[in-house]
């Protein structure tokens, strides 16, 4: 019997299923991983926005943590929604002794502007999450958030990405999404650059695309490939999604994690 790859997700929970730990699970299990889930916050959210969210003690996500990785094992995490110093420090304490690949996400602000990261926590996401990061995966709100650098073109991506990794992680990938024309995203390590290009799809239902990105990179390293690799497959995986993304309720639809399957 064949085990696959085991992958964790520490982020919080969208009751609306189209970002968070269901936009994680579901692109762990299409990319041919065993997702499992440790959650940092539970949302009241649909496609209008988030209508509510509430922090779990340090001590329940310290639980799921140890009962997760103790007994089962990873060979990858991604983390999403941490929300608070407090759950930053946490996570950044259980992530430090493993030697896994770790992609972080460093979530700032909801699809539709909401904030899911206190201002006093991101100071604590510089310093001690983005240095055991493997990857990190900020947008151009998070750079902005992260560094205070204004993101409007392809030039400005380059010193985005040498600020973001100053903070220490191995590689970033700044993703340009929110920039006009074809979608660009910036990998780099401060060496190595690969530019990851792809046709903008006129669709509008493209919630949970930052988080599907981030667990479909954590997913294919997982399974052995390099970061480059890992990347190029995840961006491949993602403009599907969201050129299969429908509408749900009265806002913005989700991305189609299943659209290889449909």
């Amino acid at each position: 019997m064949t085990i696959p790859p085991r992958v964790l997700t520490v982020a919080g929970s969208d009751s609306g299923g189209g970002a968070g730990i269901q936009a994680d699970l579901k692109t762990m299990l299409a990319l041919g991983v065993h997702g499992m889930s440790v959650v940092t916050a539970v949302t009241a959210q649909n496609s209008l926005g988030v209508q509510g969210a509430w922090e779990l003690p340090v001590e329940a996500v310290r639980a799921q943590f140890r009962s997760v990785v103790d007994d089962i094992g990873v060979q990858a995490v991604k983390t999403g929604m941490l929300s608070s110093t407090a759950l930053v420090g946490a996570v950044a304490e259980l992530l430090a002794p493993l030697d896994v690949p770790v992609v972080v996400d460093p979530v700032g602000v909801s699809k539709h502007g909401d904030p899911l990261l206190a201002a006093d926590a991101v100071e604590v996401v510089r310093t001690r999450l983005l240095p055991l990061a493997t990857v990190a995966t900020p947008n151009l709100d998070e750079v902005r958030q992260l560094t205070g650098i204004v993101v409007d073109g392809e030039p400005a991506m380059r010193e985005a990405a040498e600020a973001v990794l100053k903070c220490g992680p191995r590689w970033v990938l700044i993703k340009g999404g929110h920039l006009n024309g074809d979608a660009v995203d910036l990998l780099t390590d401060g060496g190595r650059e690969h530019w990851l290009r792809a046709v903008r799809h006129d669709n509008r239902h493209t919630h949970g695309t930052g988080c599907t990105l981030a667990s479909a990179i954590a997913s294919c390293l997982a399974r052995g490939m390099d970061v480059p690799e890992a990347a190029h497959a995840a961006k491949e995986y993602v403009t599907g999604a969201i050129a299969a993304g429908f509408p749900l309720g009265g806002g913005i639809g989700p991305v189609d994690h299943a659209w290889r399957w449909r």
